[in-house]
């Protein structure tokens, strides 16, 4: 069984969503089940599957998938003025904060925390928060709006910084004017699939929609593959890339008339390439680790205190803004990680050598802890909505 590993990850695939589906009181993402489940059919516990050939590359299509569907769920539109002024200023105190206890952590003895790590403590899981505020009905009001921002930000904001901090471009001013020109790119692309949309092509498009040739889906899957290679002619990490094209797509399908298409890659996203992602995580994940000794142990704890800490403090900036009861859910829904930019991370570091094992297996172990308890907490300490908010 263990020349068949694909097999396996489909089975985790499917037992991971009828998982979610036991009553136990709180909802527990689907995502978590998978990573737990990719642990189980490891060579560290079950050893039904290895983290190599297939498994490997779907692993690679998966991340770039997951950050393309990150990119599509961002709408700038909804979230500009005072919501984004305050998601930027939170997210820029978060990176102060980060700043100051991944220094206090150098302190610890054989605990080697570089500057990614405090890219990893500035995330949100804006994907793990949308779903819950389209449950409550508060997507459209002042406190989902700020969240929105808020998660927007962990978002975006440590991809671009972790694509320009392993640029592999030497020169700071070339890194800059490299992104500059990159954004630039991104955003003309923005503003074509927002404006330039020719009768004839869209009419194209429309008529191989449901088509054995796909060619919307095929011309999505172009366009990442066009970011990608952008991304890494420049220098930057193939991350930034993937998520600018899941940005482009996201704005060019905004609406009714998109509607279609992105069902069509949300089902191609979701039912293949997550699950390689996510339980290949859980495969690769080096669960003895946590357990080699005190100090990577604690480090577990350490950083779920240090994801609220980090990105729980900004709620103090908006105060004027939250309703009385909201401060805490607030903080709590700010401080869940994105799970897959941690797995981004802690992989890039493993890879390039500048994030130790300990610290990167602690920070997946931190991830998805706090990806079980901070949306638990914050849904059952958030008062009920008012008419009108």
């Amino acid at each position: 069984m263990n020349h068949i590993p694909v097999f396996w990850v489909l089975v985790a695939s499917v037992l991971a969503p009828l998982l979610g589906e036991i009553p136990i009181g709180f909802k527990v993402p689907v995502v978590v089940f998978e990573v737990l489940l990719g642990i189980l059919i490891g060579p560290h516990v079950l050893d039904l599957a290895q983290f190599e050939g297939f498994v490997l590359h779907m692993f690679t299509f998966g991340m770039a998938t997951t950050l393309l569907m990150a990119g599509m769920e961002l709408d700038f539109g909804a979230i500009r003025g005072k919501p984004l002024v305050l998601g930027i200023g939170g997210w820029v105190l978060s990176v102060v904060v980060g700043l100051a206890v991944v220094g206090a952590m150098h302190v610890a003895p054989r605990v080697d925390a570089p500057m990614m790590t405090v890219l990893a403590l500035c995330t949100t899981g804006l994907a793990m928060l949308v779903p819950t505020l389209r449950d409550d009905g508060r997507m459209d009001s002042r406190f989902g709006r700020l969240i929105m921002a808020s998660g927007t930000m962990g978002e975006v904001a440590p991809i671009v910084a972790m694509s320009v901090l392993l640029s592999t471009q030497y020169s700071s001013w070339k890194e800059v004017g490299f992104l500059l020109i990159f954004l630039g790119i991104v955003g003309a692309a923005i503003v074509a699939g927002l404006q330039t949309r020719p009768p004839r092509f869209q009419a194209m498009l429309q008529r191989h929609l449901n088509s054995s040739t796909q060619m919307p889906v095929r011309f999505s899957l172009l366009l990442l593959g066009t970011m990608l290679w952008i991304a890494q002619s420049f220098g930057f990490e193939s991350i930034l890339g993937a998520f600018a094209a899941g940005m482009v797509v996201g704005q060019a399908t905004r609406g009714p008339a998109g509607e279609p298409l992105r069902h069509k890659l949300e089902t191609l996203s979701f039912a293949w390439f997550y699950p390689f992602f996510f339980v290949g995580t859980g495969i690769k994940f080096d669960i003895t680790a946590l357990a080699r000794d005190s100090t990577t142990m604690l480090l577990v704890p350490a950083f779920v205190a240090l994801f609220l800490v980090v990105r729980g403090v900004p709620v103090f900036l908006y105060r004027g803004q939250l309703a009385k009861g909201e401060a805490l859910p607030f903080a709590l829904s700010s401080a869940v990680p994105s799970l897959s930019i941690i797995v981004v991370i802690s992989e890039i570091g493993a890879r390039t050598g500048s994030m130790s094992a300990d610290v990167s297996s602690a920070l997946v172990g931190a991830a998805l802890l706090s990806v079980l308890l901070f949306p638990t907490l914050a849904a059952a300490l958030q008062p009920r909505p008012e008419l009108g908010t």
